[in-house]
């Protein structure tokens, strides 16, 4: 494994066998084309604030410095509410080689549920960057914005990629928002306050209505209330090839009073032989803004892969793959 980029299924197969990653043994479907789901585990800490270590301290220099407000015991279950700061070690850990170092982002459905996360780590200086040779463990910050969730040991919100060598961004695509629809379908979703709580575990079984307004354009415009979340789709369609992973980008803050994305991981394969758009999270911040049909809203950055995958982002199969307007998994329409 020489090669810069952004390491393959392979890659980090073999840093699990070598101990570079360390896990309590590593479940099926969480080693990803480019990227390994990171597991939550037994105890979260209620927060008074959400804080970065800085150099020279540990996440347990800073829990005991009076930040922690309770600790919860996950194992059984336990509910994460919304407005509140919660910090849990994962199960994962890194002794990374020094050529090699970590980018993390939320989970497909992780974004999709308006759960707001950050990993951290010793001595972290920036949320979801770890340094090349980086060693120690990991914890996640979890801030529910609209859903409460019920969260267990084991339960993935994050994702960790490992980059050999410096960020080499390669082809960059400009996403636009999609706000017209065939017949009545709607162009998005409008999460609704005051929902019931979603169950991490229960895929597929909450339906969306409780949770979600469906949203209509009929002029190809919206309007974005400040601090409410939508669900949206890219006009364009998506494929990464296999020898790229791809990561969602802001065009540009000033366009607008809004955020477009929370979880932006790509892996090789996505949209190949099954044509995809982009499903973007957005957040209205501010001020009421007009959002319109074509609006650029993001950009898709492409990196190069380290070598060649073992399997395709659907291959074993996924719950975007091919994907329109789609809530997260956890939603029956």
């Amino acid at each position: 494994m020489s090669k810069p980029g952004i390491l393959t299924d392979l890659d980090l197969a073999a840093l699990v066998s070598s101990g570079a990653i360390a896990a309590p043994g590593i479940e099926d479907g969480q080693i990803q084309p480019a990227s390994l789901d990171l597991r939550l585990g037994t105890r979260a800490y209620r927060l008074r604030a959400s804080f970065l270590p800085g150099p020279g301290r540990t996440v347990d220099d800073c829990l005991a410095s009076g930040l922690v407000m309770h600790e919860i015991e996950l194992t059984g279950g336990a509910v994460l509410e919304t407005g509140c700061v919660y910090l849990v070690p994962l199960m994962e850990s890194l002794s990374l080689p020094g050529d090699l170092s970590a980018a993390m982002n939320p989970k497909s459905s992780t974004g999709r549920l308006d759960v707001f996360t950050r990993v951290i780590g010793n001595n972290s200086a920036a949320f979801d960057q770890l340094p090349a040779g980086y060693s120690g463990p990991l914890w996640v910050e979890i801030s529910p914005r609209t859903f409460s969730i019920l969260a267990r040991p084991g339960d993935r919100l994050v994702q960790v990629r490992l980059r050999r060598g410096a960020l080499k961004a390669g082809l960059s695509q400009v996403l636009s928002v999609d706000l017209q629809a065939a017949g009545n379908a709607p162009v998005g979703w409008r999460a609704k306050r005051h929902s019931p709580l979603v169950d991490l575990s229960r895929i597929g079984t909450h339906a969306a209505l409780d949770f979600w307004e469906p949203l209509y354009a009929p002029r190809g415009q919206i309007v974005l209330d400040p601090g409410e979340f939508y669900i949206l789709a890219s006009r364009e369609a998506v494929e990464i090839p296999l020898e790229d992973a791809a990561e969602m980008a802001p065009i540009a803050p000033e366009i607008g009073e809004f955020r477009a994305h929370y979880a932006g991981f790509f892996d090789p394969g996505f949209g190949l032989g099954a044509p995809a758009k982009a499903v973007l999270e957005v957040r209205g911040r501010d001020v009421p803004f007009i959002l319109e049909h074509g609006q650029a809203v993001a950009r898709l950055v492409h990196e190069p892969m380290a070598g060649k995958i073992g399997s395709a982002y659907g291959a074993n199969g996924s719950n975007y793959q091919g994907q329109g307007l789609k809530l997260g998994k956890h939603f029956k329409v």
